[in-house]
């Protein structure tokens, strides 16, 4: 399984956060009936509250690859950027899954 980072600032005042996590929550669309598809999750800074990291998991590189190609995906990219304190590119890296512990749950951690 691999996963795919990427990175995003979003433009100062909470009201661009919001609209940022509401249109990455649409933006699933475009992965969820995908067969290689495994699950994504968008997680904030806690000291910077501007700084979101989306982690996508699939299969393979080429079935990330195939989901950019949704009808959709451009439109949502574009609605997203609106929300973003620019820069030059939205750079993403791949990633291979090396280690996975199913059973741990999120609601106990820091406990």
């Amino acid at each position: 399984m691999i996963v795919v980072v990427s990175q995003a600032w979003t433009k100062p005042g909470e009201e661009h956060a919001a609209a940022y996590v509401a249109l990455s929550e649409e933006f699933g669309v475009c992965f969820r009936d995908h067969p290689g598809y495994r699950g994504r999750r968008l997680v904030r800074g806690v000291e910077d509250r501007t700084h979101f990291t989306h982690l996508r998991y699939f299969e393979t590189v080429a079935d990330y690859e195939e989901c950019t190609q949704h009808p959709d995906y451009q439109d949502h990219l574009v609605a997203m950027y609106e929300h973003l304190q620019p820069y030059e590119s939205y750079p993403r890296e791949f990633l291979e899954v090396v280690l996975d512990e199913p059973g741990h749950s999120l609601q106990n951690a820091g406990a």
